[in-house]
């Protein structure tokens, strides 16, 4: 009876135990460091995180196949050419009709999501115990983020066939730029406007953590005032925290999780990482990269679409390029791009994360924080994957390399370390 009481403390012993299992010889050895952290996991948590993270492999491609199914429905039966000839039947204006039919499209493409999205999103994450929504409030999600969808894509695939209408050799440096534009608009308008359509935001209630997070931020020039914190846990188990925004809507915050779940050095450790992501300007670089990937992006698309319209227009009903129902032929094509870019955009994001893990442990010097946050993602990360694995399907460094990170980061700190940290 004693030791089932026990029975419960088991994981705490452990993880209190974990730093000091490397230092029992002596001198610090960040190997054993790290797996000492990585065996505080019990093995079946393990398993279970293991087949979540894995199972998401095989939905990247379930998605593609999905997504190119759905484009050959609206193409093959020609209900896109239907949507369009819906749309003029409400306007003259080629830009009306062009928004009329990419609300359109959005609406019948959610509808036949719906399956799908609520297996992912709903079903799964239940499954595995990583929700706590009901199936209304992610219905209501999903509605919201229709209508997101539908006041940015809408205007956007106006602009983009204009571009094509008007420039047919050129429309995709066009097409490039709208997309970059719309994205800088969104990243200017998220935080303020539409993350608070799906969380509610309010001032840090809890003074002394506000007062180390903003201490952290004005250290390293992050512009803030404020921290806010945001109901997650309405939705997920997850921990999360950003610095969010660009050009003057910039915003520090972190979920409700982070808060209930975790040690004020997890905090730490975690804004010192979020607010790297901002001192080392990751959405500039990150918005310079991928406004070169869509430049390829969109050269390759012209390339593909003008030959499968040439070859399957006709059947499909499609007037040319410049006609709007050949959208469901850019969306499958990006999709094929996407799923073949992976392991680049993974990459890109991967390096950006190790740079502000790094960035993280300078500035907030708590590895052992780290470390134990590291942890807490084994809910749904598998901790220890494959270099292909990492490569492939991986946009942030693994757990094991987090956890290895900190623990090299601390080896070569040890005398700068406060007592009891």
């Amino acid at each position: 009876m004693q030791l089932r009481r026990l029975a419960p403390l088991v994981p705490l012993l452990a993880l209190l135990a974990a730093p000091a299992c490397a230092l029992a010889a002596g001198a610090f050895d960040a190997e054993q460091a790290t797996r000492a952290w990585l065996d505080t996991i019990p093995h079946e948590a393990k398993l279970r995180s293991d087949a979540y993270y894995e199972g998401g492999y095989w939905l990247q491609l379930v998605d593609l196949v999905f997504a190119l199914l759905v484009a050959w429905l609206l193409l093959r039966g020609g209900l896109s050419a239907r949507l369009r000839n819906n749309a003029e039947r409400l306007t003259r204006y080629k830009p009306l009709q062009s928004m009329a039919y990419a609300a359109q499209y959005l609406i019948l493409v959610t509808l036949l999501s719906l399956p799908l999205n609520a297996y992912e999103g709903y079903w799964r994450e239940h499954a595995y115990n990583m929700s706590n929504q009901t199936l209304a409030d992610w219905a209501l999600d999903q509605l919201k983020g229709l209508f997101v969808s539908i006041l940015f894509m809408a205007p956007a695939v106006a602009a983009v066939w204009g571009a094509i209408r008007r420039a047919p050799k050129t429309w995709w440096l066009w097409g490039s730029a709208i997309a970059t534009g719309f994205l800088m608009i969104g990243m200017v308008l998220g935080p303020v406007f539409i993350a608070p359509l799906f969380n509610d935001y309010k001032p840090l209630s809890d003074p002394k953590v506000r007062s180390e997070i903003l201490s952290l931020a004005r250290a390293n020039q992050v512009p803030a005032t404020e921290v806010y914190e945001f109901d997650a846990s309405r939705q997920t188990k997850r921990i999360s925290a950003n610095v969010s925004g660009f050009m003057g809507t910039e915003r520090i915050s972190l979920n409700d999780n982070l808060l209930k779940r975790t040690s004020p050095a997890e905090i730490r450790a975690v804004m010192g990482h979020e607010i790297g992501h901002y001192a080392l300007n990751h959405v500039y670089k990150h918005l310079l990269t991928f406004t070169v990937l869509t430049i390829i992006g969109f050269a390759l698309a012209r390339w593909a679409m003008e030959r499968l319209i040439a070859r399957h227009g006709g059947t499909w009903g499609l007037r040319g390029s410049g006609d709007v129902a050949a959208l469901p032929v850019l969306v499958a094509i990006f999709a094929v791009l996407g799923f073949i870019g992976t392991p680049i955009t993974n990459t890109v994001i991967r390096t950006a994360e190790f740079e502000a893990d790094l960035y993280g442990l300078n500035a907030a010097r708590e590895p052992d924080g780290f470390a134990q946050a590291a942890v807490r993602l084994a809910e749904y990360r598998k901790m220890e994957p494959a270099a292909w694995e990492e490569f492939l399907f991986y946009d942030h460094p693994s757990g094991r390399t987090r956890i290895r990170t900190a623990m090299q980061w601390k080896a070569e700190h040890l005398a700068d370390q406060p007592a009891g940290r």
